[in-house]
């Protein structure tokens, strides 16, 4: 799922690494430098990076109803399954790299079954199983082709150099007024690399903001450069599983975005100040029923 491709490393070597070490990154907007403007917090609240990088909503009243209202979320299918394969991808990694054996049955039974994902979608169970053999095959292949290079290595050497992933990997985002307790989709330590998951075909431009954010907060708990990411559209066509990579620099332009998403939603919260209901609905957001019911009764339409 994250490995890439002989055309990835064609763009990541000749094009991306080039462009960060010719245009580079303004110090200013380096994570390292947190404890100063503009990256340093306007208030003391904390938010979760994916309300920062949300743009479902136009007016960003999904903050507003999350964090200052409290109110409770209904996910939806397509928010059900992305959590499902989401987990499927790591554990299969994780597991792999622990050296662990372990069937999708049992798996799938011990953890999707336990919260009621199995039965929420029909399509849950023989999706997942799909994505799992698609990551482990990938793992596998990985690992003999690093095997046959490097025949004297040990097999942990040969594990961190054929998947050189993170996955899942917990971090604190306060520094930069986000949770205690982030997760990271993937992280290449081998080429540094901040990838991020999207179960979706379309490609939305605000998508770069996750791994954005992420290789932001990443520079500012570790102090090393983060200067490429990646989003990985996963889809299925009929029963057949598709995967897309865009691959980019993460620029000036993506990381003051991403600081202005920031700040106008952790001022939503700190100043608990009601956005208001955005002409341009989905009727598919997770909080419809609670945006246009009776929770916030002086809301007001743009």
């Amino acid at each position: 799922m994250y490995f890439l491709s002989p055309l990835d490393q064609k763009k990541l070597v000749d094009k991306i690494l080039p462009s960060a070490r010719s245009i580079g990154i303004s110090e200013d907007l380096r994570g390292w430098n947190w404890n100063r403007p503009p990256l340093k917090p306007m208030y003391d609240e904390k938010i979760p990076m994916y309300l920062v990088c949300s743009k479902y909503c136009p007016t960003s009243r999904d903050v507003f109803l999350n964090r200052v209202v409290r109110a409770t979320a209904r996910p939806n299918e397509a928010i059900i399954l992305g959590s499902a394969l989401h987990r499927v991808v790591s554990s299969v990694i994780n597991s792999f790299l622990d050296g662990r054996k372990i069937s999708f049955e049992s798996w799938y039974e011990a953890i999707l079954k336990e919260k009621q994902v199995a039965e929420a979608i029909s399509s849950v169970r023989e999706r997942s199983r799909i994505v799992w053999d698609y990551v482990l095959k990938n793992c596998e292949i990985q690992y003999m082709n690093r095997s046959s290079e490097q025949p004297y290595a040990t097999k942990r050497d040969l594990l961190a150099t054929s998947v050189p992933f993170l996955v899942e990997h917990k971090i604190s985002g306060e520094l930069l007024g986000l949770s205690g307790l982030l997760s990271v989709d993937c992280y290449d330590y081998l080429r540094g690399i901040v990838f991020d998951l999207k179960v979706a075909h379309e490609e939305k431009d605000w998508y770069r903001l996750a791994p954005t954010g992420y290789a932001i907060v990443l520079e500012s708990v570790y102090e090393v450069p983060v200067d490429a990411g990646c989003v990985v559209y996963l889809w299925f066509q009929g029963d057949e599983l598709r995967t897309s990579k865009d691959l980019f620099f993460i620029n000036d332009d993506l990381r003051s975005w991403w600081l202005e998403e920031r700040d106008n939603k952790i001022s939503i919260v700190g100043e608990k100040r009601d956005p208001g209901i955005s002409s341009k609905c989905y009727e598919d957001c997770i909080y419809w029923g609670v945006c246009r019911g009776e929770v916030v009764s002086n809301s007001k339409c743009e």
